[in-house]
């Protein structure tokens, strides 16, 4: 299977799941807000490509969720391409992915995060995860999270599960706080072991976050909380904040490869305080 077949199975499955993201994500508030969406390109005086970023804020259940998609392409910046796998000789450079992140209303349904990529140089992989991010610790919900990823990644393959959840607790780490953002999930990149295989269970991600972000919130959808979980919830979003500005490899890449700087940004919480 040649290149531009592989770029146009990956972006038009990002695409289509975009659309299913946001119809679920819309089902849930009962149609009562809509999503803003805005398209984008990464060099107006050039054909690089672009993207859509989709938000809904002040929703019942969502106080804002970002549903990203993106296609661009060029080249890597000098001192950018020897951090690339294949770019050091190339510097040209193909991306397509999609990215979501959701800060709930209620402060006891936890922020949740899901992105998946495909990327070509001279070389071509795979990337992406998902991971959840509560201010108030629920030990059920994270054992049932969990048994879905490993669930999931046994379908595909025994050691994934392990793999993946020690690269998740280890890339969502917080250096400077010493803490964990959240309570893992699973994180991969450079995936190029076979691109059926793997297409096969890039898609699988997606479809199990759609069915996660769907079992959290109707579990916790009407549960009470008070103002000391709200405030408990805007110091959590603050930990979000630094972390996704400081360390995440996807604000990082989108920005220095030219991408949409409120699409990038999408990520943040529209309300968070530090103590």
């Amino acid at each position: 299977m040649d290149f531009d077949t592989r770029k146009n199975l990956a972006s038009n499955w990002f695409k289509s799941l975009q659309d299913s993201f946001c119809e679920d994500i819309k089902k849930l508030e009962n149609n009562r807000v809509q999503f803003k969406s805005t398209s984008w390109k990464k060099n107006i005086s050039k054909d690089e490509g672009g993207g859509e970023y989709r938000i809904l804020q002040n929703g019942k259940i969502f106080d804002k969720v970002g549903v990203n998609f993106s296609k661009v392409y060029g080249k890597f910046p000098k001192e950018f391409q020897n951090s690339i796998p294949g770019a050091k000789k190339d510097p040209r450079f193909w991306a397509s992915g999609i990215s979501v992140v959701m800060h709930m209303q209620n402060p006891l349904i936890p922020a949740m995060h899901f992105n998946t990529r495909y990327i070509c140089t001279t070389k071509d992989w795979f990337g992406g995860g998902m991971d959840v991010t509560p201010s108030k610790f629920d030990k059920i919900e994270k054992i049932k999270f969990h048994k879905i990823l490993k669930n999931m990644c046994n379908r595909h393959n025994k050691n994934y599960y392990r793999k993946y959840k020690k690269w998740c607790d280890e890339y969502f780490y917080l250096p400077h706080r010493k803490e964990p953002r959240g309570i893992g999930g699973i994180f991969f990149d450079y995936k190029d072991d076979n691109f059926e295989n793997d297409f096969k269970f890039v898609r699988d991600v997606g479809v199990t976050f759609q069915l996660i972000f769907n079992k959290i919130i109707i579990n916790k959808i009407k549960k009470k909380w008070t103002a000391k979980d709200k405030e408990e919830q805007y110091f959590k979003r603050g930990r979000y904040t630094e972390f996704n500005l400081l360390y995440d490899r996807g604000t990082k890449f989108g920005l220095q490869t030219g991408g949409n700087t409120e699409g990038i940004l999408m990520s943040l919480p529209p309300l968070a305080k530090w103590k």
